[in-house]
């Protein structure tokens, strides 16, 4: 079972029909006592890194997703939903993220340099390069394309780095440490390549019996 958590902000709708296109069986829920018994947790996220962290906290649910978390759970976060995994997000002001990866989540025009006539948002499709080898890219071809929407991205540790796209310049576009995923764009609108890394997502052993 996939598990969305709903914290009132995106359309979810979108994601879990990306889900049962696959075979999966989905619930979405705001419900702390299910999402503590879930086998496996999907953190969506649309607008502002602020806005989002501050809904979840207002639910209730941060100490249940970190408890879900530390007992290995998988976890995937999509588009602002990675972006919450980092320690900081700094769009209009400084926010405390969840802290399960290292870094901040920047504006691409404070990134690295980059020119302010860089077009922000990055949206539409562009190329995935993965870094290395990983069950949640199986499948993929070296250059597969998927679709971005964003004008923040993370800055994360290498270690982390699943698979960049470049967009100015590169950035994180896949992470991943132990049991915990997130990707920048949005699988569900990413058509075949979208659908690969969710249902390979779907397959990644969970500690919890399904």
């Amino acid at each position: 079972m996939i598990t969305i958590i709903d914290y009132g902000i995106g359309n979810l709708r979108s994601i879990e029909k990306a889900f049962e296109r696959i075979g999966a069986a989905v619930q979405r829920t705001d419900d702390a006592a299910t999402i503590a018994d879930a086998e496996r947790l999907v953190l969506p996220g649309v607008g502002a890194f602020g806005a989002c962290i501050d809904e979840i906290r207002s639910r209730n649910l941060e100490s249940v997703i970190l408890d879900r978390v530390d007992d290995g759970v998988p976890f995937l976060g999509v588009c602002v939903g990675m972006q919450l995994l980092f320690e900081r997000g700094l769009e209009k002001g400084s926010h405390q993220g969840l802290g399960l990866l290292e870094g901040d989540v920047v504006h691409f025009h404070r990134a690295d340099g980059e020119a302010d006539d860089l077009k922000v948002p990055h949206m539409g499709w562009n190329t995935l390069q993965p870094t290395r080898p990983h069950p949640l890219l199986e499948g993929l071809d070296n250059e597969s394309y998927v679709y971005f929407v964003h004008s923040y991205h993370a800055r994360a540790a290498n270690d982390d780095v699943l698979a960049t796209t470049r967009y100015g310049h590169a950035f994180p576009a896949v992470v991943q440490r132990d049991h915990v995923y997130g990707v920048q764009f949005h699988p569900e609108k990413s058509q075949a390549s979208g659908l690969r890394i969710l249902e390979n997502f779907a397959r990644i052993p969970s500690p919890v019996p399904s």
